[in-house]
């Protein structure tokens, strides 16, 4: 197999195929999907007829066909330790070699119905997936392919390689056997998490794959009544992503309250969370109910907990831990059974060293947290985003503007957006507030986008040198609406045809790439 020759004869051909494998785990992608990719690209960079990843169920105590890359469609299959090849390598922890399958007696062949020519003209490797992240040896699950029948030397370097891939991966593995166990946990109380295909919440626009995996964890968190902590950056949606959890919770026809602690003196927080009696200070001329009692049987969203007193913070504990308040000023205990979601934009493990935030609270809150990144960390959803409140603004204040000029996507992509989403969402509804046309451009952007190379307004630019920069944003514009018609540019543009093509010389503008047309190749 003069493939497999190649790929194995030196150092430099496995290195480089080792790279492009693990290329695929890529970080804040979905485990199953990034793990689902190394194996095909295993598959194709070493010739595997078929690679598939059978992970332990340790409350079934089987092993269990997880994720797959074949030619011929997996049947659900579990797999008992000791048993047949696959549970013997679980078994011992070591590999095992099958130099061709129809010559083995325990190969049980469950998974993937493999004709008998495949039996007779495919060998098989099997290694163990270990992880040493909880402290001694813990075998997962096993790895393992299916390949051409070779030489025993040859079989016995694609095991080595094997074996690498296996300890490199053993930690994502993990922490899908955590999420496989959680699954389970969910779906026996009736609670399944909806997949990664699931459409995002509604005014939810998550295109990037950070945002799905956020997305993800929130679906997974949703259905149970663990305490969710939101970390990032202000602006970035974590209020949002609070509605959807709650949304997706058992209590989703039950209120959900908020309060944003920094918004309120401290001295009014504890008042707001937990009510006072009439009399138990100056100006409380009447018994207030707490958001604590508000919320309860359902879901109480804290924004920037981190700006909590000590005192509020030692009364927020006492709730999640007793489900008990004390209204400020009065001696009744209140029972209230309330979800609670915090968010926080600040470095909270820096503030526990400051003393500026307990210890037991930060545990307690810090069940499930979910860290939301910033937009300029995830640039695919910049235009989706854009588009998706130019619809909305367009339509609230009555204005027919369609879309978004590409130059002014470009100044949107390269924008770093300190202010996250918040900044974006402002900056496009002052956008459409100033577009008295169908496209939003550059210039109904704000200023703090608009380089001077983009907006034509450096200092060594003359005022005929940025007209002719505007001139050529609006025709490139309208060239590529018409694909390339410079006769219906005409007519958008309100100007003859032969100024069109006089315009389009100047600048040197080559129409036929607006029109789909390839270029003629030169001989």
């Amino acid at each position: 197999m003069p493939k497999y020759e190649a790929l194995c004869s030196g150092p430099e051909g496995l290195l480089g195929s080792l790279r492009i494998i693990l290329r695929e785990l890529t970080p804040g992608s979905p485990l199953d999907e990034s793990l689902g990719g190394l194996l095909k690209a295993l598959s194709r960079q070493m010739g595997y007829v078929r690679v598939f990843l059978v992970i332990m169920d340790p409350e079934a105590e089987s092993l269990r066909l997880s994720l797959a890359h074949s030619p011929t469609r997996s049947i659900p299959a579990t797999y008992t330790p000791g048993k047949g090849v696959v549970g013997q390598v679980y078994e011992t922890g070591k590999p095992i070699i099958v130099p061709r399958l129809s010559e083995h007696g325990e190969f049980l062949n469950k998974a993937f119905g493999r004709s008998q020519e495949e039996l007779e003209n495919l060998a098989f490797l099997s290694v163990p997936v270990v992880s040493t992240r909880r402290g001694g040896q813990e075998v997962l699950g096993a790895l393992s392919a299916d390949l051409p029948v070779q030489p025993d030397d040859s079989l016995q370097r694609h095991r080595e390689f094997l074996e690498v891939v296996a300890d490199l991966i053993a930690n994502q593995v993990a922490q899908l056997q955590e999420e496989m166990a959680l699954h389970k946990h969910l779906m026996a109380q009736g609670m399944v998490p909806a997949g990664m295909d699931s459409p995002p919440p509604k005014d939810f626009v998550a295109a990037s794959k950070s945002m799905r995996v956020v997305l993800r964890q929130g679906r997974q968190v949703a259905p149970s009544r663990a305490t969710v902590l939101l970390r990032g950056e202000s602006g970035t949606g974590k209020e949002l992503l609070a509605e959807a959890i709650h949304q997706g919770s058992p209590r989703h026809d039950k209120p959900l309250i908020k309060l944003n602690c920094a918004a309120l003196p401290s001295e009014l927080v504890e008042s707001e969370l937990f009510g006072h009696q009439k009399g138990a200070f100056t100006g409380a001329v009447a018994t207030k109910r707490g958001l604590f009692e508000v919320a309860h049987n359902g879901t109480l969203f804290l924004d920037e907990i981190g700006e909590l007193s000590l005192d509020a913070q030692a009364k927020v504990l006492r709730a999640i831990q007793e489900k008990e308040i004390q209204r400020v000023g009065g001696e009744q205990t209140l029972s209230v059974d309330v979800r609670l979601i915090c968010a926080t934009h600040q470095n909270l493990e820096e503030l526990l060293t400051r003393g500026g935030f307990r210890e037991d609270l930060f545990y307690r809150i810090n069940v499930f947290p979910i860290f939301i990144p910033a937009l300029r960390e995830r640039r695919e959803d910049i235009l989706p985003l854009a588009e998706h409140f130019l619809a909305g603004f367009a339509s609230e204040y009555g204005k027919s503007i369609k879309r978004i000029s590409t130059p002014a996507i470009e100044l949107l992509t390269m924008y770093h957006w300190p202010g996250n989403v918040r900044e974006l969402r402002n900056c496009v509804e002052r956008a459409v507030l100033l577009c008295e046309e169908e496209v939003i451009r550059t210039y109904h952007l704000p200023p703090t986008l608009q380089t001077a190379d983009s907006s034509a307004t450096g200092i060594n630019l003359s005022f005929g040198e940025a007209v002719a920069k505007f001139e050529q944003e609006l025709l490139v514009d309208s060239l590529k609406k018409t694909r390339g018609n410079m006769l219906q540019s005409a007519r958008d543009l309100r100007v003859s045809y032969r100024i069109i093509n006089y315009k389009v010389k100047k600048y040197a503008i080559d129409v036929k790439r607006f029109s789909g047309a390839k270029p003629k190749r030169k001989k």
